[in-house]
């Protein structure tokens, strides 16, 4: 649905995006995994024609690049930094940017309503802004890019901030959005995020996309094996293993186990092991 092509952006001397390739296919998530500065919002700038590539290229298939009406038309984004007016209710600000996106008046009407419900907002419609949540006002941010009914959704850390409760409602909303019919390009620096939510991941480091796959797959080929960490009375024992029942049953050899705790792969040890770095040092 939406292809970057040997994409490079570079500002002045920073190559923000490098010689990025990837298909986002029509009904995913897809997610976009890198710490703060990887070019996951300058990808996204990218998708949106906020930004034009310096080399390569963006198209949605079969209509033709994001700088096009008919693109942007069929395109919702929630950026990073909050896109709101602080002084105007919830309603006010769906209200001018439906206006602001050519939407009539009998249509606004219905859209406004209907993204300030599926957003958990409606009984807060005619509060200003300034008094809302930062769950609330991601969640409104949501519900801008949904006004004009988008084929695809490009959401930029859309749970920065947020408190657990909100970043849930935030998730099953996306969850909704996608069972709906929606395409949809997730940012990310959380790891549990992208395990959670996408159907592909790319990993994003220094604007180079250095894996892309499903979570299993990546787990699979990067993840390495799993661990087994044995407590005795007078010591630990930390050991690697390709079978689980058979080392453990060694290690009970060695002496009474006071505990065990077996760690699977994960997407976090695929992230370490592509970028020599824990992901949350950058975020």
């Amino acid at each position: 649905m939406l292809i970057f092509h040997h994409v490079i952006k570079q500002f002045d001397s920073i190559i923000a995006v490098n010689d990025l390739t990837l298909k986002i296919r029509k009904g995913e998530i897809f997610g976009l995994l890198g710490p703060n500065g990887a070019g996951k919002t300058t990808a996204v700038n990218l998708a949106v024609g906020i930004l034009k590539p310096d080399k390569g290229y963006v198209e949605m298939e079969s209509i033709g690049s994001p700088e096009s009406r008919a693109v942007r038309a069929k395109i919702g984004v929630a950026t990073q930094a909050l896109a709101l007016y602080d002084d105007l209710t919830g309603q006010e600000n769906l209200d001018f940017f439906g206006r602001m996106q050519g939407i009539g008046k009998l249509q606004l009407k219905e859209r406004v309503n209907w993204t300030l419900d599926f957003a958990g907002l409606f009984d807060r419609r005619k509060d200003r802004v300034k008094t809302y949540s930062g769950g609330m006002k991601r969640r409104l941010n949501l519900a801008i890019a949904l006004l004009h009914s988008p084929s695809l959704l490009l959401l930029d850390e859309p749970t920065v901030g947020v408190d657990p409760q909100s970043r849930n409602a935030i998730f099953e909303s996306i969850m909704h959005l996608n069972k709906e019919g929606h395409t949809i390009l997730y940012t990310t620096h959380y790891i549990e995020e992208a395990q959670r939510l996408c159907d592909h991941v790319g990993i994003l480091d220094h604007g180079k996309l250095l894996a892309l796959d499903t979570v299993k797959n990546l787990i699979d080929k990067y993840g390495g094996e799993s661990t087994i960490l044995a407590e005795y009375e007078d010591r630990e024992e930390k050991i690697q293993t390709r079978q689980p029942v058979k080392d453990l049953e060694k290690l009970m050899k060695r002496g009474s186990i006071r505990h065990f705790h077996m760690e699977s792969p994960s997407l976090e040890g695929v992230f370490l092991k592509l970028t020599g770095k824990q992901l949350r040092d950058d975020a």
